[in-house]
């Protein structure tokens, strides 16, 4: 795929709130043919690590289009995604008086995607934005939804807000430049989607997991294309996660207890999520949803992406008062998305004997 490439596009369908995400080479040169949001200024929303990568060409390719252009480069990582950070964020619009003719970009990872939205769904009580994500993960998930939030020392993302982005950006030339890690933690949502929603998907995944991790541009273009096409459908029925949503979460209920018992940062949110499907393809076999073949075949893919299937010994108490805290968990029920067939998932409770029994047995 060329940088002049044409842009793919899918389409959230979210009534007046639709919006397009756009993927191709080389789209942050050429963001101002994919039609912006009209505003006075622009606030660019980065992090140190993308900054020196991004910002200026960004910032060039935005100035013909607003009088101001400014920057602000977060610290980065999860450990940053906080009320602090959030109000650098606020610091730089107040610095600069800005009104509700303002719009922001958040150009980088799901914790600059994540914190830059819910900066816009609060400043001046709701301000446009544009996400630009410059990994993987981010690309095919956390900024497709609308999804906003910032972490708490007791749970993942539990303060927040349903806010939709004017559009999606995803050159998928920033993925040149993304550490072998970080693109093993994207990898882990790319794999979500087969079993949850999309065998054929899965099968796709497995024959060209070598090219994935070549960075092979087609591959990865038909990777992030696919995992779009598949959350759009996906939050298009149900935005606020009354009922089908949760099944994106798929991994994340154990997942989010290993981020939050290690402590932000220490594994990457996909790490966590590689390891959390585990478990829960566990927990899917022992409520009979799925066969021992199914388990150890999408474990194997998941090793195979470069992911850890063995999590860190929180003690299943710890596991179990983490989870209690997931935004899913209703009376202090833990609930889990597990699969109910290949390509099919519910979200259901399991008894804590039985989910006491699959910590033991994938944890260290």
């Amino acid at each position: 795929m060329t940088a002049n490439a044409a842009a793919e596009q899918v389409r959230i369908d979210l009534g007046d709130r639709s919006y397009p995400i756009h993927i191709a080479d080389g789209l942050i040169g050429r963001i101002g043919s994919l039609g912006l949001p009209r505003a006075h200024a622009a606030l660019i929303v980065t992090n140190t690590t993308v900054a020196p990568l991004y910002a200026s060409a960004l910032q060039a390719a935005l100035q013909p289009h607003y009088a101001q252009v400014s920057v602000v480069a977060l610290p980065d990582g999860e450990a940053y995604k906080d009320w602090a950070t959030l109000n650098l964020i606020f610091d730089a619009l107040l610095e600069r008086a800005s009104d509700r003719k303002t719009v922001l970009y958040a150009l980088g990872g799901g914790v600059v995607g994540d914190i830059t939205g819910f900066a816009a769904a609060s400043y001046m009580r709701g301000v446009p934005f544009v996400q630009v994500p410059t990994t993987l993960l981010a690309q095919v998930d956390s900024s497709v939804g609308g999804k906003t939030a910032i972490n708490h020392p007791l749970g993942k993302n539990m303060i927040g807000a349903f806010y939709q982005p004017q559009m999606v950006v995803c050159d998928l030339a920033t993925l040149r430049t993304l550490p072998a890690r970080e693109l093993s933690a994207g990898l882990a949502e790319v794999i979500k989607y087969g079993p949850i929603a999309d065998i054929a998907f899965l099968d796709w995944i497995e024959a060209n997991l070598p090219a994935l991790m070549a960075r092979d541009a087609q591959a990865l273009a038909h990777a992030v294309r696919r995992s779009c096409e598949i959350k759009a459908d996906v939050v298009g029925q149900d935005e606020r996660e009354s009922g089908l949503r949760a099944i994106l979460n798929f991994g994340h209920t154990f997942g989010h207890a290993i981020e939050a018992g290690l402590g932000y940062g220490q594994w990457l949110h996909g790490e966590a999520v590689g390891c959390g499907m585990v478990m829960a393809l566990h927990l899917s076999r022992e409520l009979g949803g799925v066969d021992d073949a199914f388990v150890a075949r999408c474990s194997r893919l998941i090793a195979q992406a470069g992911l850890p299937i063995q999590g860190p010994p929180l003690g299943v108490d710890r596991y179990l008062a983490l989870m209690r805290l997931d935004k899913k968990a209703e009376a202090g029920e833990i609930r889990f998305v597990v699969i109910d067939g290949p390509g099919r998932a519910t979200v259901r409770s399991a008894p804590d004997a039985l989910v006491a029994k699959v910590i033991a047995r994938c944890c260290a």
